[in-house]
């Protein structure tokens, strides 16, 4: 998950008292809410008091006069790095405190709590109606939803919520995971606009996972529609052998059966991004990327329509970053948070061509912070399948009307839940939060070069021997 501050706005305070800085706060690329330096200040005196100062990060001081504009942007960033580095503390990331803080930031200036009916959507577009508050967070609604469609509680932590963009076509351009502190009502809302949806789908990448949702009738149906769905979109890639074999078993509607075929297919239970540009195999070339299995797939075609694909494995990737670049209307000069044009996203990884050469490899997208939240996920499954872990059924309950979970179950932010069968074990924790810090970093221009806090380390990588290559 990546936190940013890219702008600031003025604003007029209430009652016509004087005007003060507005920090917008992006969660994964998108505006969660807007808040002012004491609110964030109180974050940290609480935290402080919890927590202690050695554990905290540092904060930028009050000051004493008004601030320029050059110490406004000082402040934008020393804050973006406070927020990033608390989100990737294991303890503070997870706490009670700070993840209520941003419930109640993006609650309290958008809408007012109220019960409201929500449209999930499954892969094949069948709409959920659910009754939920405005103020329920995504835990809650992905329970409305299960209970909705009779999914039993120990299925929950196979699927999760996401926000998408449903294009022209009826196909789905992924934004964004819903995270836990996030109001699903308000985040789709916010946007204003049709076109943004949540839609539920499985969450993990392993399809041997499948075994344990395809043991019950609704997880095999969503199991199903879901591979139907990006079957049809072209999204599993499939002979004209192999599609008449599944249109066959579709028609005898024997399910099991058609996801045993469809699991043997290339690209099954991958995620798929809207077209964007690469410089692999050449600089500025077209492609449609993939995610799935443990790699970053790569499809570019040839002159002649010749359709070609380059795969990219998580466990060669030495490390990654997602970079912007905010271009500057040319001819203008340079001044914090004014004249600056679309942010420029790219995903960047250090790729093990062979035994002695590594590579960078540079995608550029829009989606290029999903491309890496999907990178970090497979390297969590990847890492805890090593250590010999395993999902688990969801043990969660309620304490004083507010939803818990067990420390174990706070180790891997992203369902389905994954525990160290070993007790002795160095806390899954600590690696979880090793896997979480990719940094956004705003640029006036593009650039090749990266610090160390820029640079996402894959502990994959260095985990694997020459078997693997």
């Amino acid at each position: 998950m990546h936190f940013s501050i890219p702008e600031t706005e003025s604003r007029s305070g209430d009652s016509g008292g004087s005007a003060y800085v507005a920090y917008n706060i992006h969660v994964n690329g998108v505006l969660h809410c807007r808040v002012r330096y004491s609110q964030l200040l109180g974050l940290h005196e609480q935290l402080r008091k919890e927590y202690g100062a050695n554990v905290l990060p540092a904060f930028p001081p009050k000051k004493l006069f008004s601030l320029t504009p050059a110490e406004v942007e000082q402040r934008r960033e020393q804050l973006e790095k406070y927020m990033q580095a608390v989100r990737q503390d294991p303890l503070l990331g997870s706490s009670e405190t700070f993840n209520s803080f941003l419930r109640r930031a993006q609650q309290t200036q958008q809408v007012p709590t109220e019960e409201v009916s929500l449209e999930v959507l499954l892969s094949n577009g069948q709409k959920v109606l659910v009754n939920v508050l405005t103020s329920d967070q995504t835990e809650d609604v992905l329970e409305a939803v299960a209970a909705k469609l009779d999914l039993p509680d120990d299925l929950i932590g196979y699927f999760s919520l996401f926000l998408v963009r449903e294009k022209e076509d009826g196909a789905f351009s992924f934004v964004r995971k819903l995270q836990e502190f996030e109001l699903p009502y308000v985040s789709v809302t916010s946007l204003r606009s049709q076109e943004y949806k949540i839609v539920l789908r499985k969450s993990y990448w392993d399809s041997a996972y499948d075994d344990d949702v395809m043991e019950n009738r609704v997880g095999l149906n969503l199991l199903y529609a879901q591979t139907v769905s990006d079957i049809e979109r072209g999204w599993i890639l499939v002979t004209k052998e192999q599609h008449r074999q599944l249109k066959s078993l579709q028609e005898k509607v024997s399910k099991k059966e058609f996801l045993r075929l469809a699991q043997t297919l290339r690209h099954y239970g991958y995620l798929r991004f809207d077209a964007c540009v690469a410089d692999f195999p050449e600089k500025d070339c077209p492609v449609v990327v993939s995610a799935g299995n443990s790699e970053l797939s790569l499809q570019l075609r040839l002159p002649g329509q010749q359709l070609r694909e380059g795969s990219f494995r998580v466990t060669r990737m030495r490390c990654w970053r997602v970079t912007s670049s905010v271009p500057l209307p040319s001819g203008s000069t340079s001044s914090p948070g004014r004249g600056r044009g679309e942010v420029r996203l790219e995903l960047a990884f250090e790729y093990l061509m062979s035994k002695d050469r590594l590579q960078w490899v540079t995608i550029t997208s829009p989606q290029a912070i999903m491309m890496s939240i999907c990178l970090q996920s497979m390297v969590d499954e990847l890492m805890v399948k090593k250590s010999g872990g395993s999902i688990r059924k969801m043990l969660r309950r309620r304490v004083g009307g507010t939803l818990r979970r067990s420390d174990s179950q706070q180790a891997v932010k992203s369902p389905p839940l994954l525990e160290s069968p070993d007790a002795t074990r160095e806390s899954m924790v600590k690696l979880s939060s090793k896997l979480s810090a990719v940094s956004l970093r705003g640029i006036g221009s593009p650039s090749t070069d990266a610090s160390a806090s820029d640079v996402h380390g894959n502990f994959a990588f260095e985990g694997i021997g020459d078997e693997d290559l």
